[in-house]
């Protein structure tokens, strides 16, 4: 309905001017003023089918990045000279780079739009991946890991946003999908980094390159969409566009003339939101667990007896087992009012792991392997919400931003306690116990952060 806000007549030379407030629906969503111009785009088919194939293609690109370099961590470390402190410290540059880089996402998406940010990013994947093999040094690899950084980064933030603007009625479903296709490229990259290096000649130089071209098969969808500013369909449809129109008449004479003017929504105070807090402390948690697992449980494995081979095949397990949950749990939560049982049953799987690691690590490696895999599908369902705990494209941007940085900075000392950890001590005991700790609040707070509220209904307050 129109919302008339002001109408003031005045007689003898004075304007009178006509001020409304106007949301699009889906029946308005392809509305024509009468000079004949239509308002907004009408929805593309073309379009929505472009956003569905850059958001699997670039979702397959997030990770390889990372799980190639770490099937090749000992040939890079002999290639280039590295120190093993230096190997340790690239370990830990993925969720700094993931923090720092992250928080400039929502500023950017807001200036050059969502879609130009993503395609800049697979941009600078492709680059960074193609240019670290080849730097002869540590320092060169290092910049170009942290240019391939940067894009995974700020298309990390972006992907939710870009799913709740173009599918507010699927972010459960559009959100498995991204997920899944994340969790397949990861665990692509560590399966066959290493065959496809042999079948190369054993360059590492050619294995970790390799990883490019599927970059920059990612850019071109979003290519058609680096100029298209305008809302999403979806957007329009969910009525979170708002347009001004102002009429304005002089003593009666003349034609009517319209101002189309975009209002934008209010800055959110992000900080304020408890439930923000509770996500972003809850994405921190299940990003220090899996990095800790994607680095150090094959080691786990192998100090207990089991070969090198069979140790990484368990990690491709663990990390297969995203492939089908990431799907799967994405759908189940949107369609929960709370998502707490999941965060529960996700964190009992992995307390059932890291107790198994611990009494039996080789007697039963498959099923902590496959618990672990399940526990690490707390992944998925943070980024689903995301899209649940906030109601519009802009709110998603900010939180999206939030939580990820500030969880990834809360993930940078995980990894390299658990390594000090198990040097002094020289077991896994006292790691496994950390690993355990740190599961606990995890739960806690995925339980706050999955009561059904938004944080624009709490920064209000």
């Amino acid at each position: 309905m129109d919302n008339q806000s002001s109408h003031d007549s005045m007689m003898g030379g004075m304007a009178s001017e006509e001020t409304r407030t106007l949301k699009s629906t889906t029946a308005r969503s392809s509305a024509t003023p009468p000079d004949g111009e239509p308002l907004v785009p009408a929805t593309r088919a073309w379009a929505v089918r472009l956003v569905v194939v850059g958001i699997v293609l670039s979702a397959l690109n997030l990770r390889p990045a990372i799980t190639s370099f770490g099937a090749l961590l000992e040939e890079v470390r002999d290639g280039l000279g590295m120190s093993g402190s230096m190997a340790g410290l690239l370990t830990s540059v993925p969720p700094l780079c993931f923090a720092v880089f992250g928080v400039m996402a929502p500023r950017l998406a807001r200036r050059f739009g969502a879609g130009a940010v993503v395609c800049a990013g697979m941009v600078a994947i492709t680059a960074g991946l193609l240019i670290r093999p080849y730097t002869g040094s540590t320092a060169g690899f290092l910049a170009a890991s942290a240019l391939t950084l940067m894009g995974i980064a700020v298309s990390n933030v972006l992907m939710p946003v870009i799913v709740k603007r173009w599918f507010p009625d699927r972010v459960g479903s559009m959100t498995g999908l991204y997920s899944m296709a994340l969790a397949l490229g990861t665990a692509a990259a560590a399966a066959v980094t290493v065959p496809v290096t042999e079948a190369l000649g054993g360059s590492w130089q050619s294995g970790l390159a390799v990883w490019a071209g599927l970059a920059a098969a990612a850019v071109l969808p979003w290519i058609p969409l680096v100029r298209d500013r305008g809302a999403a369909p979806a957007e329009r449809e969910a009525g979170q566009e708002v347009l001004t129109h102002v009429h304005a008449r002089v003593d009666g004479a003349g034609p009517v003339r319209q101002v189309h003017a975009r209002v934008e929504p209010p800055t959110l105070r992000i900080t304020r939101s408890r439930t923000a807090w509770a996500l972003a402390v809850f994405f921190g948690l299940q990003a220090t667990a899996a990095y800790i697992t994607m680095g150090w449980m094959a080691q786990i494995f192998r100090d207990a007896g089991v070969s090198a081979g069979t140790a990484g095949l368990l990690l491709a397990v663990t990390m297969v087992m995203g492939v089908p949950l990431a799907f799967v749990i994405p759908r189940l939560a949107t369609r929960l009012p709370h998502q707490g049982p999941i965060v529960i049953a996700l964190g009992a799987c992995g307390l059932a792991g890291y107790a198994g690691l611990y009494l039996a690590p080789a007697a039963g490696a498959w099923a902590w392997a496959v618990l672990l895999g399940v526990s690490n599908c707390a992944f998925p369902l943070a980024l689903t919400m995301v899209g649940m705990r906030a109601r519009t494209g802009a709110g998603v941007a900010q939180l999206s931003a939030f939580a990820q940085s500030t969880g990834y900075l809360i993930s940078i000392p995980g990894p390299l306690l658990v390594g000090v950890l198990y040097q002094h001590s020289g077991g896994w005991g006292l790691p496994i116990a950390l690993m355990v700790g740190l599961m606990i609040p995890q739960m806690a707070v995925g339980v706050l952060a999955g009561r059904d509220r938004t944080v624009e209904d709490e920064a209000a307050r």
